[in-house]
């Protein structure tokens, strides 16, 4: 990965995985995204591995997306420098409404481009 388009591409397809409601497309975007042994780390918990990937994902995903009718949007800001990729995304009603959630993503990449290392910070939603 190379140019702004690639790391753009990167941050959609990240967090399109988030909003997948089928499991196999899921776990075929966590492989396609992370490197085998891949770590997400969130202040509450941490992830390793494509199993506990799958774990996280499908959880946020059941409680946020399938349950409380929310999706998650990229903001379109994704930045690189080196082999580390920062962009923010939003939790909005999937039928339209305000922000709920705002998050940041702070992705290390490997060689091959996928995660290394993921670290997701939940960021203060500002009031209305």
């Amino acid at each position: 990965m190379n140019s702004n388009t690639e790391f753009a591409e990167l941050a959609e397809r990240y967090v399109a995985t988030w909003n997948e409601p089928d499991a196999a497309a899921r776990r075929a975007a966590i492989a396609g995204l992370w490197v085998p042994e891949g770590e997400h780390h969130v202040r509450t918990l941490q992830a390793k591995g494509y199993e506990a990937l799958q774990q996280r994902v499908t959880g946020a995903h059941e409680k946020n997306v399938r349950d409380a009718g929310f999706r998650f949007v990229c903001t379109g800001d994704a930045q690189f420098l080196h082999d580390a990729v920062m962009f923010h995304w939003h939790m909005v009603p999937a039928a339209g409404g305000p922000v709920a959630a705002l998050g940041l993503q702070f992705l290390v990449l490997a060689g091959d481009g996928r995660i290394a290392v993921d670290y997701q910070f939940i960021l203060p939603t500002p009031s209305v």
